[in-house]
């Protein structure tokens, strides 16, 4: 019996030592909590960083929370601040990651304009600051960093599709601070010799997305709409042309960059445009709904300059990751859809239960 008890340590002695080790900024956020599922599904130990909050801000992992005093416990989050780089040394110093997946970032583009100098501070000079830590804890010849680059660097497009070596002109301070983190990501991949990836991706969306990005605010009204919650849905330009996928199949593609001989930069989107009122008309045809019934216009939501049209081209990652999105448009769209429909049927019986 303790020969069979010291083979069982040495079975879990042996497996935490093999067990690759991810970091993971933005871990509450869309991509972050599909990325943290599919880290773990995969055997790894994972870290996220949160920042500090008097209000809980992490309903997108909670499923995947485990209790701290349980032995096996492999999510592990820690409080910090892409704008704090003396933190960021300390951190990496202790848990030595395999990879780090940069997905932190002031990432609402009409906010941008708003707050351009703190987009700038941790959308761009925050890239910097993970860059610089992974430089000074000796962890360029061991750690592999992704950095989520944006479709939005594309601004006013140079061609259609846009691919890797299109040029960049970016129409927003967020497109421009990402534009910023891009370069520093190729630069430090050249400097150092850092396995450092920079994914393109285009817009990708799902039931997680936050309820301030258009799609989502689409679906979560138009859904709100049905139930008798809301009247109205108030939008800006819908002629606005977007390459949407589903963010669940992206972050696999997040991981199949790092698991490559080298850095490099690849475009991750479906090679299919469609406008914001495409989305619109799509998601009140799926609950039998006239759009043109309860959608206003509001100039609020206007930017101040436009990205009037994205769509990528996947070739590269097909070709070298193996990678194509499944979920096409329509299906997205009804991914969103059901899933706010049953948030508002919810939201509808509580309000019945309580006011009744």
């Amino acid at each position: 019996m303790k020969l069979e008890g010291y083979s069982f340590l040495l079975c879990i002695w042996v497996f935490t030592q093999t067990m690759k080790k991810a970091l993971i900024t933005g871990i509450t956020g869309q991509d972050g909590s599909y990325l943290a599922e599919l880290l773990l599904n995969k055997g790894y130990e994972v870290h996220g960083i949160i920042r500090r909050s008097s209000t809980f801000n992490t309903s997108r992992i909670d499923h995947l929370y485990q209790d701290p005093h349980i032995n096996g416990k492999r999510l592990f989050l820690h409080y910090g601040d892409l704008a704090d780089g003396v933190q960021m040394v300390k951190l990496l110093y202790s848990l030595q990651p395999d990879e780090i997946y940069h997905l932190g970032a002031q990432s609402h583009v009409r906010v941008s304009f708003d707050v351009p100098e703190y987009t700038g501070d941790v959308t761009g000079l925050g890239t910097l600051r993970i860059l610089e830590a992974i430089r000074e804890v000796g962890l360029n010849n061991k750690c592999r960093f992704y950095q989520a680059s944006s479709s939005e660097m594309f601004g006013m497009v140079h061609e259609v599709p846009q691919t890797e070596k299109t040029p960049f002109y970016p129409r927003s301070p967020y497109g421009c601070a990402k534009v910023y983190a891009y370069w520093l990501t190729v630069n430090y991949r050249e400097s150092y010799n850092l396995h450092a990836t920079n994914g393109i991706l285009f817009n990708h969306e799902s039931p997680r997305r936050g309820e301030t990005f258009v799609t989502r605010k689409i679906t979560r009204a138009a859904t709100r709409i049905k139930m008798g919650l809301q009247d109205k849905l108030y939008l800006g330009n819908l002629d606005a042309k977007r390459d949407w996928g589903y963010a669940k199949e992206y972050v696999e593609a997040m991981w199949l960059m790092l698991q490559q001989d080298s850095g490099d930069d690849y475009v991750m989107a479906t090679n299919e445009t469609h406008s914001v009122k495409e989305f619109v008309q799509e998601t009140f045809a799926q609950l039998d709904m006239d759009w043109e019934q309860y959608v206003d216009y509001d100039k609020r939501y206007e930017r101040p300059t436009e990205v009037d049209l994205l769509i990528g081209d996947p070739a590269k990652a097909k070709k070298q990751l193996d990678w194509e999105p499944k979920v096409r448009f329509k299906d997205l769209v009804k991914i969103m859809v059901d899933s706010d429909l049953e948030l508002a049927k919810k939201e509808a019986a509580y309000k019945a239960a309580t006011e009744g």
